[in-house]
């Protein structure tokens, strides 16, 4: 008889072929987050949970499972599981790090250049019909060849962000807990600088760290006073790291030039503010959204859901 699981939303078609192999599956929902009440109705009797990182996987929603054996996020970040609590009822907790890597490198230098040189703000305008011509000083940006670029989180998606840097010969400085090696800061062309010093220096500031109580509003009031007024902040790691009412009033007030998000403090609701900003650029949490990153993600998920109810180790255990 095979493990009953629960997957919390429709995932990719190949997903469930492979998932059907080997568990009895029940999902969520279509195109929309599974509501916390229904979770809890549909986890109960299930050996196995799949969820997102959309899903809020707490201490009631294991307890509605007393033959819970595994959730495996189908996400880098679990801060959406209650991980003391499953560890202290045994049950494995997995996510899906690595694959989504390069992926969201690409994204951050998207964002970085759309910022910098206005890129969703030019197309409005032509489109609007408002280009008569070629002048001297229209929408005029940043430079970002030969520049500071600042990495905060120096795991694997920072390092594949300043390898990227190397191709606009810029000056890369890294601020992260755990220093690089001389020979990885030499592969990386990046230096160790002083958090402090990183926001004064930084023409470009990005964001690749993970979310815990220490980098919660990590950039706030005080830390957006202390970047260039000509700097480009980028945040594609998690939202709560950046406090969104401090930055909009630092957009507003010309405190810094111009910002890119991909994540939100109170995701999927973003500060009214800055939703009226020509100066940020917003996207909807798609720094892995590419057809072979999330194919990918999910597979990894399905191999550790699998691997844990079948008498295996998953490959990823948090």
């Amino acid at each position: 008889m095979k493990p009953k699981v629960l997957v919390t939303r429709q995932l990719l078609p190949e997903v469930h072929v492979f998932l059907d192999r080997f568990l009895e599956v029940e999902t969520g929902v279509t195109g929309r987050d599974l509501p916390h009440a229904e979770l809890l109705q549909k986890v109960k009797e299930k050996a196995g949970l799949l969820s997102l990182l959309v899903d809020d996987v707490d201490q009631e929603v294991m307890e509605a499972a007393p033959g819970l054996k595994i959730v495996a996020n189908c996400a880098v970040g679990y801060n959406n599981i209650d991980i003391t609590y499953a560890r202290r009822k045994g049950i494995l907790v997995t996510n899906t790090p690595g694959v989504l890597t390069e992926t969201t490198a690409d994204l951050t230098w998207a964002l970085i250049l759309a910022v910098a040189r206005r890129i969703p703000e030019a197309e409005r305008f032509t489109r609007e019909g408002k280009f008569s011509g070629w002048e001297l000083d229209l929408m005029l940006g940043q430079e970002i060849t030969e520049k500071c670029l600042g990495i905060i989180g120096m795991g694997r998606i920072g390092k594949a962000v300043a390898l990227r840097a190397q191709a606009f010969r810029m000056n890369t400085l890294y601020f992260d807990h755990h220093r690089l090696s001389p020979e990885e800061e030499k592969h990386y062309a990046a230096a160790y600088a002083p958090f402090l010093q990183i926001l004064s220096q930084a023409d470009i500031l990005t964001l690749h760290t993970t979310l815990t109580e220490e980098t919660q509003r990590l950039i706030g009031r005080k830390e957006l006073e202390a970047m260039k007024t000509s700097a480009v902040l980028v945040n594609v790691s998690r939202g709560p790291v950046v406090d969104e009412n401090a930055l909009a009033e630092a957009l507003e007030k010309g405190i810094i030039w111009g910002a890119g998000l991909d994540v939100y403090e109170r995701e999927p609701a973003i500060e009214s503010r800055l939703l009226d900003l020509g100066n940020v650029v917003l996207l909807p949490h798609i720094g892995s959204a590419s057809y072979d990153t999330r194919l990918k993600m999910a597979m990894t998920a399905a191999h550790n859901l699998v691997a844990g109810l079948t008498g295996k180790t998953p490959p990823n255990l948090v």
